[in-house]
């Protein structure tokens, strides 16, 4: 799977080479909708690295993910998402335009969950910077385990938080950057990883409605808030944003999860297909 969604992207977008912004543009447009944004694109360049090496065996090295079932969480799509994998950082993770291909993170979306592993090696991390650049609409990121420490040995996981500060509306720009060095000092080659978001924030979350349960669409349920609850693959507040993966292209619309409806002229699984007389 890794090795198809390498090649759709590479063929489609030109990520893997960066190319042009207009390339992603209609991307960027439709990615505040879903939960395609990071993750998406971190799929596109990360399977490219894993993909060369999926027929190996797993050595004991240092290994950084987003595991299978918080990506089928968030996208609907059951896979593995490598930012470190068997002691190699994705080269694309140091691209300086890296940062500009993210997609803006939505309000729905509060946390981000990562696994990692040390193997038989010793390694020590440091979040050494955790900042939210508007802190009128974002707080300063915070993580679920020490800022500083021992990277464990056996698979951990631990959560990026990104608390909205419920007084204003909007979107702000926070950075993390994470350095990991071996016994001996010596920094991973790839590290640390400095990278920027941007995160949508609302003065509001959910609205209950005592209604709701007569509302949510697409096989939601009304919970004891009177909020609904969205089967995987859908958002929004009545479950009515479904999620397609990859995204829509031009100006098609997702219809249901991974179901793209196409405008006349264009065609295929993702409204990829050039224009057609």
């Amino acid at each position: 799977m890794c090795a198809q969604l390498h090649t759709y992207f590479c063929e489609t977008f030109e990520i893997c080479k960066f190319g042009p912004l207009e390339k992603t543009s209609v991307m960027s447009n439709l990615a505040k909708e879903c939960m395609l944004l990071l993750l998406i694109f971190i799929v596109t360049i990360t399977c490219k690295d894993h993909s060369r090496r999926q027929h190996k065996n797993k050595t004991d090295e240092l290994s950084l993910w987003i595991n299978e079932q918080q990506m089928k969480k968030l996208s609907g799509i059951q896979i593995k998402v490598f930012a470190i994998d068997n002691g190699r950082v994705n080269n694309e993770l140091r691209n300086p335009n890296f940062n500009q291909y993210l997609p803006t993170i939505p309000s729905e979306v509060n946390s981000v969950n990562f696994t990692w592993d040390a193997g038989n090696k010793y390694y020590l991390y440091n979040f050494d910077r955790l900042k939210s650049l508007d802190e009128t609409i974002l707080q300063a990121p915070t993580v679920s385990i020490e800022p500083k420490g021992r990277i464990p040995r056996k698979e951990s996981g631990f959560s990026i938080f990104l608390p909205c500060t419920g007084n204003s509306s909007g979107t702000a720009t926070f950075s993390i950057s994470l350095s990991i060095q071996n016994r001996k000092g010596r920094a991973v080659p790839g590290t640390p990883l400095r990278l920027k978001f941007k995160k949508e924030c609302a003065t509001r979350g959910p609205i209950p409605d005592p209604d709701c349960d007569k509302k949510c669409k697409n096989n939601g349920f009304c919970n004891n808030d009177k909020i609904c609850q969205c089967k995987e693959g859908y958002m929004g507040q009545y479950c009515q944003t479904a999620l397609c993966y990859p995204q829509c292209m031009n100006g098609g619309n997702c219809t249901a999860p991974a179901v793209c409806s196409c405008p006349p002229g264009y065609q295929g699984p993702h409204c990829e297909g050039g224009k057609y007389t």
